[in-house]
């Protein structure tokens, strides 16, 4: 059989393609060779907000006397968190397959790579489960399967296959691995005791995130980073904004840090020219992820690819005609949302719909207390841009709901409106609540809405939100 679209690997950019494209009418084929659900359902974004949300709630619990409640005798259960988790993410993945089955997706468990076949792109599949007909198993087998497994044809083909931790290749991390004394985010997620003390090393979002869970469910936690400030792209003041807040929890930083070596029970590493060591019971390194390009066959259909992963255009679309990637394995941005959204687009254009991604303007969050989240332009990219803009900052203290429910602390919304035109380029905002307002910051840089036309919005009063409108109405 001939398929209209075959989707490799079924991630959040994977199943979704697979389902928009089985909605708009096309026989579509998912292979994926471990987990429907992909790193973002199973050993990332819904793991670890479960757990994070266990952390915040504990955090709550033990001040609440600030809100004048108190409670007595609370404790931290760090195994019935992992049992929630699991049945969170068993909740969804099942969600997922159901989804996939209804709208008519033949699902495939099984090792996928490409092979041309004269003029045309074919997709082996190795170790394939049963599909049977549309919906089959899409199970979390691993089986390699035979060589020159069984091979399936489309008109497209959307290469979905996400990404993988990078190990570096610092000294001793390879043993410090094989013998558990470190992980990475994948073993983290199911540590079975809260350590002592954890290091981690590298301070981007998954590094702040495990950081802050730890700290608060009673690890003593440094963080170490080789650049000069926590949060990877996430604006300068609110990065160091949110260092004092973490410090705060208990959280110990070495930025500027180089990692020279891990030991069977330290981290050694390099800070103003000088030899330190940090001694902990467990080890995260969370340095960044590797799109997973490997073993696709890539080179072999001509597919052209770099160190950052398939190269593609704004839609999504590789060197080769009516082949497409989307999510991690293009390594444009490494989010969920940005492959549900690579999705989109490569489906429109398959079914003949012009569309493409604005990559200038994706969101993005951290999930600690406080919040962090962003979209659009920053100070130096509207710069680097040569856009003339007004960078506006209102403190969240303005915002009654925010004092009301979050008692002591401390938020910054800052806005960058451009002069002359007053359009909205770029938002970051930083305090509880900051993920749930972003997306209202992309539309209106989506929309190019300007100052002007924000005024005549009206947002709920007493809201967190209100300082977004204040914080762009104060440009006119």
């Amino acid at each position: 059989m001939i398929y209209d679209v075959i989707v490799i690997g079924a991630g959040p950019g994977g199943y979704h393609a697979a389902l928009r494209a089985a909605k708009g009418g096309l026989s579509t084929l998912l292979v994926e060779k471990r987990a429907i659900g992909g790193v973002c359902l199973n050993e990332g974004c819904v793991p670890t907000k479960t757990l994070l949300y266990s952390a915040k709630l504990y955090d709550n619990i033990l001040s609440g006397e600030k809100y004048g409640v108190v409670a007595e005798k609370v404790t931290f259960d760090h195994a019935a968190v992992i049992r929630r988790k699991n049945k969170t993410v068993r909740i969804l993945t099942t969600g997922v397959k159901t989804a996939l089955k209804d709208a008519g997706v033949v699902c495939l468990t099984g090792d996928a790579s490409l092979r041309k076949n004269g003029d045309d792109i074919e997709v082996v599949v190795n170790g394939a489960g049963s599909a049977g007909g549309a919906g089959g198993a899409g199970g979390t087998g691993d089986s390699a399967g035979a060589p020159g497994g069984e091979a399936y044809k489309a008109k497209s083909i959307i290469i979905a296959t996400g990404s993988s931790s990078i190990v570096p290749g610092i000294k001793g991390v390879k043993e410090a691995y094989a013998s558990g004394f470190l992980l990475t985010s994948r073993e983290v997620l199911n540590i079975p005791e809260i350590p002592a003390s954890l290091a981690v090393i590298g301070g981007g979002v998954i590094g702040l995130e495990m950081a802050y869970y730890f700290a608060c469910a009673g690890s003593k936690v440094f963080v170490a980073d080789m650049l000069p400030k926590i949060g990877g792209p996430l604006d300068d003041e609110l990065a160091e904004i949110l260092l004092g807040e973490l410090s705060k929890k208990g959280i110990t930083f070495a930025l500027s840090a180089r990692i020279t070596e891990v030991t069977e029970n330290s981290v050694i590493y390099e800070q103003d020219g000088e030899r330190k060591e940090t001694f902990a019971d467990k080890v995260l390194l969370s340095v960044g992820r590797a799109a997973n390009t490997a073993g696709l066959g890539l080179d072999e259909a001509g597919i052209l690819y770099d160190r950052s992963g398939i190269i593609t255009n704004e839609a999504c679309e590789t060197n080769i005609k009516g082949v497409y990637a989307v999510g991690d394995v293009n390594g444009k941005v490494l989010l969920a949302h940005t492959a549900y959204r690579e999705a989109d687009v490569c489906v429109n254009k398959i079914l003949g719909i012009d569309d493409k991604v604005d990559y200038a303007n994706i969101p993005s969050v951290i999930y600690a207390i406080p919040e962090t989240a962003s979209t659009g332009e920053t100070e130096q990219s509207a710069a680097a841009k040569g856009y003339e803009f007004d960078a506006i900052k209102l403190s969240m203290r303005q915002s009654g709901r925010f004092i009301a429910e979050n008692e002591g602390a401390n938020g910054t919304c800052k806005v960058l409106v451009e002069k002359g035109t007053g359009r909205v380029l770029g938002a970051h905002m930083i305090g509880n609540l900051s993920s749930e307002i972003i997306f209202g910051a992309s539309m209106m840089i989506q929309r190019e809405m300007t100052a002007a036309d924000i005024e005549k919005v009206v947002f709920p009063h007493p809201t967190v939100g209100e300082a977004l409108r204040e914080a762009i109405i104060a440009a006119l």
